[in-house]
């Protein structure tokens, strides 16, 4: 798929589809109204036989409209105008979408993209368009037969233009595609990795795929720590989760260093679990196949990875990807042992289910040790207590330093990839007592309660001397039996908001 950003008149687009707006009570857009008047007031004859009534999310497409030079002029509803905001925006963009993919059409101009959103900019507009319609392209049939995959046939469309209302929009509108594009592509790499089953999809597979994206990209270094090597390190937590497994654990690094040689990096660290069936404390049989997402974090991390050396970014940015599964085995780790973590803080391990912060405490340790991060944020399908608080919406936040806290929020307000702030309180360290160990793995009294703020209470134990921030994205990294791609557009807009902020310093 081509995307261009153009401005002309949209009756003298000679493309397969052109596509405008219209507002309830039958109210044209701008555009629609000079193909209106292009036509002879087709659109409106159309609207006033009730065919179409602009309700948000509704398409109609009309064949041969006199005046233009489209085979086709589709129809989308927006709503009412004063209400049109973000949300419905990315609502007509996603409509639109999927419309055009069932018209068979090969090329495309939207006018969407000349919509006036409240505080956003032609830049955010067109970002947004190519965004909804590379995830509405994506599909992953990796798995299925040859016959299948052909019967499922890929769009026809091959080039989709979005306008904007002058030449001097041009500029924006052409950066906000190539960011768009970007955070596409590293949001479907991340998808692709998290819909592999996990008999595919294992510990020395995600090492390949790290190795892969380094000999891809020419901007990555990656190097995979072995079991030995984390032996030698201290990680027992990490490979206490790793003990009841036949896959070998993995510790993936991927260094994109291309700022200046005395800037501290940033540690993204996402968590690799390939398979998570909890271990000794075994989970509900019910959708246990969708415990093949918990290594959602880490597979984030490689997308964000990628977009960045797509754009080029001139900065220093590191990946940390604790890899392993967690299954129950004769040597699987017990409830009631205690591990030493890297850090040299003992653990006692009450339910091996809560495996994430364990595999994550040795890599947060070791980030800390050898990067000395700027900053250092980790995002984990860390607990069922966050998709109960906070639903697919958003993914929970918590931080040890405002600032980096707030930019991470304005990046995904920004991006349409929300998350939303959870307290991190010195008061929940007392819900992780342990009688025996230095901590608990999980809480030890109130059970029940702040289940999503007690991971990331556990896992801030580790993060103490570096600016933090944690991303509980069970709820948010799949909805249904599909994964999502979140929180990668979060994490590349934060970081190209950083980079900009540095240059305009």
């Amino acid at each position: 798929m081509e995307y261009f950003v153009k401005s002309g008149n949209p009756e003298k687009q000679r493309v397969s589809c052109l596509i405008v707006g219209v507002f309830e009570r039958r109210t044209l857009t701008p555009m629609a109204e000079i193909i209106d008047l292009a036509s002879d007031g087709l659109l409106s004859s159309v609207l006033r036989r009730g065919d179409m009534d602009g309700k948000p999310g509704t398409t109609l497409v009309l064949h041969n409209v006199p005046g233009t030079l489209a085979d086709r002029v589709m129809l989308v509803g927006l709503g009412r105008e004063r209400n049109l905001d973000e949300a419905s925006y990315r609502k007509a963009l996603a409509a639109s979408s999927k419309a055009l993919q069932a018209t068979g059409a090969i090329d495309a101009a939207s006018y969407l993209t000349h919509l006036s959103i409240k505080n956003r900019d032609y830049q955010w507009n067109v970002k947004q368009a190519v965004l909804i319609s590379q995830d509405t392209l994506y599909r992953f049939d990796a798995c299925r037969g040859a016959k299948a995959r052909e019967e499922l046939s890929p769009s026809k469309l091959e080039r989709y233009t979005f306008d904007v209302p002058r030449r001097s929009d041009l500029p924006a509108g052409e950066s906000g595609a190539k960011e768009a594009l970007a955070i596409a592509h590293g949001t479907a790499l991340a998808k692709t990795l998290a819909n592999l089953p996990g008999n595919i999809c294992t510990p020395a597979y995600l090492a390949e795929q790290a190795r892969q994206l380094a000999e891809n990209t020419g901007s990555i270094t990656t190097r995979v720590l072995e079991q030995a090597d984390m032996q030698a390190l201290g990680m027992g937590a990490l490979l206490a989760v790793a003990s009841g497994s036949r896959q070998p654990p993995k510790l993936i690094i991927m260094e994109y260093l291309h700022g200046a040689a005395d800037e501290k990096p940033i540690v993204l660290v996402g968590k690799g679990l390939t398979f998570d069936a909890g271990g000794i404390s075994i989970k509900p049989s019910a959708a246990m196949d969708e415990m093949k997402f918990d290594m959602c974090g880490g597979a984030s991390v490689f997308g964000t990875l990628q977009a960045i050396a797509e754009l080029k970014l001139p900065m220093n940015v590191v990946g940390i990807v604790p890899s392993s599964e967690n299954l129950p085995d004769g040597q699987a780790v017990k409830p009631g042992d205690i591990v030493t973590s890297m850090s040299g803080q003992t653990i006692e391990v009450l339910n091996t289910d809560a495996e994430g912060r364990l595999i994550l405490c040795d890599a947060l340790t070791y980030a800390e040790q050898t990067y000395d991060p700027a900053y250092c944020i980790d995002m984990a399908t860390l607990t069922g207590a966050c998709v109960v608080a906070l639903g697919s919406i958003a993914s929970g936040l918590m931080s040890n330093h405002s600032p980096l806290g707030r930019a991470l929020l304005a990046a995904g307000e920004q991006i349409g990839d929300r998350a939303w702030e959870l307290p991190l309180w010195p008061e929940f360290d007392e819900n992780l007592k342990s009688e025996f160990a230095d901590i608990a793995n999980i809480a030890t009294k109130g059970a029940r309660e702040a289940g999503a703020i007690i991971g990331g209470t556990f896992l801030h134990r580790f993060t103490k001397k570096m600016k933090w921030a944690h991303l509980d994205i069970a709820g948010t990294a799949w909805q249904g039996k599909r994964a999502s791609g979140r929180p990668v557009p979060l994490l590349v807009q934060y970081l190209i908001n950083t980079q900009a902020r540095r240059t305009d310093e």
